[in-house]
């Protein structure tokens, strides 16, 4: 039987401190060699684009997983930008063992690696964020980093103040602040998260202080870029996945720029969860987590979510017969 997640039934079963456990053990079985993730497929639609992402991975048990989601930035308030599903198999004889809703997945998976990031790349005694964009994305972020930061005070801001507005009242305690422009407080933050649909770099090098770390999360198709060129060539880059930001992230730009080639990065976030690259030395250095998203996450994630399904029991299921059992409603 094939369990069936929704996204209220995956909430109930992950937070934000297990997306964390899940994604560094996706990373670490990267850098041992014990997965593999093919280049994302893009697909076109009317007023959006599908993207398709899949990987393998062995976490004691070989499971692999696809994830087809669809990004629209011009919906409508009643329907979600991303939105989509992820299949779930056994590695060993092919059994799809669930189908999920993906929203949840993909907000929660892309914090968990901004937030792997972050303690080791960022300052441990880091107070301040600035979070641009705030969307969905930004509020899966700020919890993902307070599971590992001290943060006590919170700058956001967004193209629509409004939003910026809501996101601050929602800071979960820290002091926060709508701000309508980024250049007066950038340079105050220890921590730096975009996560926009921005086309054109916003935050350059002059608008950040030396020890900032910044995520940058919004660059995932290669007609996006949020970060100057000229503050990646500075930078310590750490790219989630090298070839894949090479296609589709910040790094794609500052390389096509020519200020950057690939031999110019840091290292990949797995070779840092390792331990087989150092994270940050010094409070001065300035690093920059391209972040694309990978394949590997969605399947880490899934595969912890399956386990926890299959443990607490009561999830609706089914076979390709027709035949459910369980919570329908779930």
């Amino acid at each position: 039987m094939t369990l069936l997640l929704s996204r209220p039934a995956i909430a109930a079963l992950m937070g934000p401190a297990d997306y964390l456990e899940a994604v560094e053990a996706g990373f670490r079985a990267a850098a041992a060699g014990k997965a593999s993730a093919p280049p994302p497929l893009s697909l076109p639609g009317t007023l959006g684009t599908f993207h398709a992402k899949g990987a393998s991975l062995d976490l004691g048990r070989p499971c692999s997983a696809l994830k087809l989601n669809g990004n629209f930035p011009g919906n409508p308030p009643a329907l979600p930008t991303i939105q989509g599903a992820v299949l779930l198999c056994d590695g060993r004889d092919g059994r799809l063992l669930a189908v999920m809703d993906s929203i949840e997945i993909t907000l929660r998976r892309t914090a968990a690696a901004t937030a792997l990031a972050a303690r080791s790349l960022a300052r441990p005694q880091s107070r301040t964020l600035l979070v641009c964009g705030c969307g969905a994305q930004a509020r899966a972020q700020l919890e993902a980093l307070l599971e590992i930061l001290p943060l006590r005070r919170c700058f956001a801001w967004d193209r629509d103040h409004g939003r910026a507005e809501a996101f601050a009242l929602e800071a979960h305690g820290l002091e926060a602040e709508a701000v309508r422009g980024i250049s007066g407080v950038s340079t105050e933050c220890d921590v730096i998260v975009t996560c926009t649909t921005a086309r054109e770099p916003f935050l350059a090098a002059a608008q950040i202080a030396p020890g900032t770390f910044v995520a940058a999360v919004g660059a995932d198709s290669p007609e996006k870029n949020e970060i100057d060129p000229g503050l990646m060539a500075g930078a310590r880059v750490v790219p989630d996945i090298l070839g894949q930001c090479l296609e589709m992230g910040d790094l794609r730009h500052a390389v096509r720029a020519g200020v950057m080639r690939e031999s110019d990065i840091h290292a990949e976030l797995g070779a840092i969860v390792s331990g087989s690259a150092p994270g940050r030395t010094d409070d001065d250095q300035i690093f920059v987590f391209d972040s694309t998203g990978t394949a590997l996450q969605d399947v880490a994630a899934a595969a912890a979510i399956y386990e926890r399904a299959c443990c607490r029991g009561g999830a609706p299921s089914f076979d390709f017969a027709g035949t459910v059992t369980g919570d329908s409603h779930q």
